[in-house]
């Protein structure tokens, strides 16, 4: 095996697949990437294959080849390496096929890499997706941005640990949602259904598969391919192909907690909003309570903590129903105070015991929901 490759782009591709291997690992390959060079009617490529047996990164691109052939070798190694050179060196590598070392020659500068037999690592790509469809990376990055903050990280209830993404409704009035819940906070994300999603059923896609996902998107700004089985999801953009394992389980009925009832409805400066929760939660570090009175045309924080005083601030509300009071985590309301884009949202409340709704006003598609907290 025998090729050249530019470092900027090679160390792209690097940059990718890092995240998915895991550093401590019982199966020694699981460190490596797998490095297959090609030279077909395709073209002369390299394909850069990662996992860590839930996830799986493939991406090709062109390179100079002399000779094909296929190895793996430690990621972390080979990035390392890779941020040491010079911008916009050429990189040579070579595998030695007596010794198994892989030989990286740049300039005056050469490392020799220890390495395992491409034909050794595993893949978890293989099967049939039968479900297909395409989105904008901007489509995307909006359901899992709005939605992944709201994620559990309980391990107990394993099939909260991701974002639950499936069709709603059917005929003309379908659309595709996503939503996470931890029990202490909501979030529904939603938009028009796209060709090929009808027959999506539900399926809970993990944390570290969103924010891979989340990565490439921000980053590539292109169309997403998106394919699902029963047991698979995998996303296409830009020469890159992730494919993860679905998170195994049933989701609850997320849209029970989401009240319709709630009478009592204020409106706000979102930013205005965010910055007196900070300012009064200072107090409250500890127990993150914020203690909220609605009155007429105004909405009163404030934060007790018994050894360490305490903090209040007034701003201004549209509200005109009967006074109440609330207590909320006031973490759960800064994360979706920052997910909300327009300047004003709408709090909508029954007493001080139930589930309130968080709707951003320049943004009906989504829904948030926090539960109240005794403060």
């Amino acid at each position: 095996m025998k090729f050249t490759a530019e470092r900027s782009a090679f160390l792209k591709i690097l940059s990718h697949v890092e995240n998915v291997v895991e550093r401590r690992q019982t199966i020694p390959i699981l460190a490596n990437v797998k490095i297959d060079v090609i030279n077909d009617l395709s073209g002369q490529n390299i394909t850069v294959r990662a996992t860590d047996m839930d996830i799986e990164v493939v991406e090709t691109a062109p390179v100079k080849v002399q000779e094909e052939g296929s190895v793996t070798a430690s990621a972390h190694k080979l990035l390392a390496i890779m941020r040491s050179l010079p911008e916009g060196t050429e990189v040579n590598f070579e595998l030695d096929e007596k010794t198994s070392l892989l030989k990286i020659t740049s300039g005056k500068t050469t490392f020799s890499l220890a390495t395992l037999p491409g034909a050794e690592f595993p893949s978890i790509s293989e099967g049939n997706m039968p479900v297909n469809f395409t989105l904008t990376s901007a489509q995307l990055q909006g359901l899992f941005d709005r939605t992944v903050f709201a994620v559990s990280t309980e391990e107990t209830r394993y099939y909260l640990n991701g974002i639950y993404m499936h069709k709603k409704g059917e005929g003309n009035d379908a659309f595709l949602r996503t939503a996470a819940t931890d029990g202490h906070r909501l979030a529904a994300a939603e938009m028009a259904l796209p060709a090929g999603a009808e027959n999506l059923q539900g399926v809970i896609i993990s944390r570290k598969t969103v924010g891979e996902v989340q990565k490439l998107t921000s980053e590539l700004q292109e169309d997403v391919k998106v394919s699902v089985s029963d047991v698979k999801i995998r996303f296409c953009i830009a020469g890159v192909t992730l494919t993860a394992k679905l998170i195994d389980g049933t989701y609850p009925d997320y849209e029970k907690v989401i009240p319709s009832g709630n009478d009592k409805e204020a409106e706000v400066d979102a930013d205005v909003l965010a910055s007196a929760v900070s300012r009064v939660a200072v107090i409250s570090e500890k127990t993150k309570g914020v203690h909220i009175h609605l009155t007429k045309g105004a909405l009163l924080l404030s934060a007790n903590a018994s050894e360490e005083g305490s903090a209040e601030d007034e701003i201004e509300a549209d509200y005109d129903a009967d006074d109440l009071d609330i207590g909320f985590n006031s973490r759960y309301v800064l994360d979706i105070l920052n997910q909300c884009k327009g300047s004003r949202v709408k709090m909508s409340m029954l007493d001080s015991s139930s589930p309130v709704t968080v709707h951003d006003l320049s943004d009906s598609s989504v829904t948030y929901v926090i539960m109240p907290m005794r403060v």
